[in-house]
């Protein structure tokens, strides 16, 4: 865990020297440059990067070239190039600048023939056609949809989909003003194809923060709370689906669009009842419960291997922006579906989180931009690094669905008495309501007995027989009391996972 208390921070400084661009020049400038650790779990460092000098480092995308070297956008419409990056020493580290002049870029692709950039306005092909690292084409691939200057149209992507096709998520807009053509398919899920034509595929969408992909190749979005959806939120991205954004319904009239308009929607009803009034309703894969796993969702990405992060391959972490914090994803299949829980992780990043990307070495690339709203953290924007040592955390790996209760898995064996005590456990469930207004509180509370709890030979999973799960609801769960085989607490004793469907004996 990183933290942003200063309480539970311990900081080393050393005094190095920094590389800064003037023009062409690079010169060494003084610097200090501070890690930081948290008490509770020093396997993670976070390395803050120091910026350029004079420029507002807003970085809102990050990529990895094949050679490790680090590219971002910035979010007044720079594109930059960071090398020196792996040994965290200042002294090795430049920036230059490569592209401009964008509009608002929220995410890069790199691909064989270059990076794409998805600004406002369209998906942009940057071409360096002279080999300087600097872009001398900017060519349009797309711009298939509507834009009308309101401040909330963003667009997200691009992430590649199995079919060969890119995925990109467009912001529904702010307000009451109705532009049937010029804000075309805000709120909706588009595929773009390589000659550049463009495929609407889901709507329902409030602000897409976030998209990635995981091991399997299927994509997923993140959302965030706002009206119509009342927290955060975990969604894959499948045709025909509509995810809960009234207002996007409009666009259902457009030539393309791959559903019509539902003629009846309820709305002032918990979920279970919406979805079961709703069918073309599509619940998330996972709900994050408003401040209890952060605040507003972002960014999207799997854990390759288990020499990244921790043992935890195949899961998603997932950015937040209000809370300068990263989450964890475990998911599975049940009938079909995917669902699964989520866990807090990392803390203590220095603004908002917008961008993550895996380095060269598995290290842990984020940027940050709290674009004048409000985040925790130090600063206003910024980068940074997080390392792991490899010691392996004591935390809960995963949350899986039985017919009788959950099986939790633990990265580290489990004390056998502290796993038998019913005490270490309290189990609960709730749902949230379907509605126009701005979030939700959540609804319908109900406890659950946790009946036994039955520890594996290897100590590694605790099977809990608890009081009937309940479809389309969030179950909470803390563990508190657990201990691992050498009376360590767990990192993060709490789990929340998504019932969307049951599985039977």
């Amino acid at each position: 865990m990183v933290s942003n208390s200063r309480s539970t921070r311990h900081t080393h400084r050393d005094t190095l020297f920094n590389t800064r661009r003037l023009g062409w020049l690079t010169i060494p400038i003084l610097f200090v440059c501070t890690a930081a650790v948290a008490e509770t779990n020093p396997a993670y460092t976070l390395f803050p990067i120091d910026p350029p000098e004079g420029v507002a480092f807003e970085v809102s995308a990050v990529e990895v070239l094949p050679d490790g070297r680090v590219v971002v956008a910035l979010r007044k419409g720079e594109v930059w190039i960071v090398d020196g990056l792996y040994d965290n020493n200042p002294a090795t580290t430049t920036f230059k600048k490569i592209a401009e002049a964008l509009h608002e870029p929220l995410n890069l692709l790199n691909k064989d023939d270059g990076l794409y950039v998805v600004q406002r306005s369209e998906l942009t092909h940057l071409e360096d056609s002279n080999g300087d690292d600097i872009i001398d084409v900017y060519r349009t691939v797309t711009d298939g949809w509507g834009i009308t200057g309101n401040y909330h149209e963003y667009a997200y992507g691009a992430v590649p989909s199995n079919d060969g096709a890119l995925w990109i998520t467009l912001n529904i807009g702010m307000g009451k003003a109705n532009y049937p053509k010029q804000d075309a398919w805000r709120g909706w899920g588009l595929k773009v194809y390589p000659d550049g034509h463009i495929e609407p595929q889901c709507a329902g969408m409030r602000s897409p923060a976030g998209l990635g992909a995981n091991l399997e190749g299927d994509v997923f979005f993140t959302d965030q709370q706002g009206n119509w959806i009342p927290a955060g939120s975990l969604h894959q991205l499948r045709k025909g689906a509509f995810y809960g954004h009234v207002d996007s319904l409009k666009h259902c009239a457009l030539p393309g669009a791959p559903f019509a308009k539902p003629e009846k929607i309820p709305s002032g009803i918990p979920l279970p009842e919406a979805k079961a009034q709703f069918p073309l309703l599509s619940l998330p894969a996972v709900w994050f419960p408003y401040k209890k796993v952060g605040m507003s969702t972002t960014d999207v990405l799997c854990i390759e291997n288990d020499e990244q992060i921790g043992p935890f391959k195949g899961q998603l972490l997932v950015g937040d922006f209000t809370t300068a914090a990263i989450s964890r994803v475990f998911m599975e299949k049940v009938n079909g579906v995917y669902q699964g829980a989520c866990f807090n992780f990392l803390e203590g990043f220095q603004s908002a989180v917008l961008r993550m990307a895996w380095g060269k070495d598995g290290s842990l690339f984020v940027g940050e931009s709290n674009r004048g709203w409000n985040s925790y953290g130090t600063k206003s924007f910024g980068m940074d690094r997080v390392t792991w040592d490899g010691t392996v955390p004591f935390e809960i790996q995963e949350m899986r669905l039985e017919h009788d209760g959950f099986t939790l898995r633990f990265t580290r064996p489990v004390n056998p008495e502290s796993a038998a005590d019913l005490s270490s456990y309290a189990l609960s469930s709730y749902t949230l309501m379907y509605h126009a207004n701005y979030g939700s509180p959540e609804v319908d509370t109900q406890p659950h007995a946790i009946q036994s709890a039955t520890l594996s030979a290897d100590g590694l999973e605790i099977r809990l027989v608890t009081d009937p799960i309940r479809r389309y609801y969030i179950h909470e769960i803390h563990a508190e009391g657990l201990l691992s085989d050498d009376g360590a607490p767990l990192d993060h004793s709490d789990a929340y996972y998504t019932a969307n469907e049951l599985v039977s004996e």
